[in-house]
């Protein structure tokens, strides 16, 4: 019986020893871990204060070498955008011209084909009632086709002179009915364009 207890004594003993052990060794590996961890963030804080002090020790000169050029690269992009947005600009008002004046060519090969039928509606001449009806006639169709494209005659007879319309070829002294830098008399019609002008008149001018 004694030896028995013995026995049990010694058992309980091992299973103690074997529990302070495992104890022993769970806290070693606590604390190793612990100290890597401490570790490790004493190597981020050394790297932290490495990059700090790298940027603490960087040259007032160079500070502002890098400055200007950062200022300069901003500046060329500004410019960049703005010059874009003219260049786009510009494009759209030409394609805009294109399209308002886009009869302009048309008109002035019509204009002296229209001369020319003024021309032979001056004219008189025996039993040309049909010929001179059917000159009325495109006559009359060619002055559409030009408005309707928004081609008009400049007035000119009696007008003030405009340099802008008129195309003086000749002057005359001005007189009562005539006062000075008015239109006398019409050579050939001038034609616009909306607001441009496609041919000035060519007139007779009171000086």
């Amino acid at each position: 019986m004694t030896v028995r207890r013995i026995e049990l004594a010694k058992e309980d003993e091992k299973a103690k020893s074997a529990s302070t052990e495992a104890k022993v060794e769970e806290e070693s590996k606590g604390a190793d871990k612990q100290a890597k961890a401490t570790s490790q963030d004493e190597k981020n804080n050394q790297k932290d204060s490495a990059k700090d002090s790298k940027q603490a020790t960087l040259d007032p000169a160079e500070i502002e070498k890098i400055t200007a050029e950062r200022d300069e690269l901003s500046d060329k992009y500004i410019r960049a955008q703005a010059e874009i947005v003219n260049m786009r600009r510009r494009n759209e008002k030409e394609q805009a011209s294109i399209l308002k004046y886009d009869g302009q060519k048309l008109a002035k090969a019509i204009l002296p084909a229209l001369d020319n039928l003024e021309r032979a509606l001056t004219v008189e001449a025996e039993h040309s009632e049909q010929l001179l009806k059917g000159v009325e006639m495109v006559q009359k169709d060619l002055l559409k086709a030009l408005k309707e494209n928004d081609i008009a005659e400049i007035e000119a007879d009696g007008q003030k002179f405009d340099p802008n319309l008129h195309q003086a070829v000749q002057t005359v002294p001005a007189d009562d009915d005539h006062p000075a830098d008015t239109v006398v008399k019409v050579f050939q019609k001038g034609y616009i364009l909306k607001d441009r002008v496609l041919r000035p008149a060519m007139v007779v001018v009171a000086q």
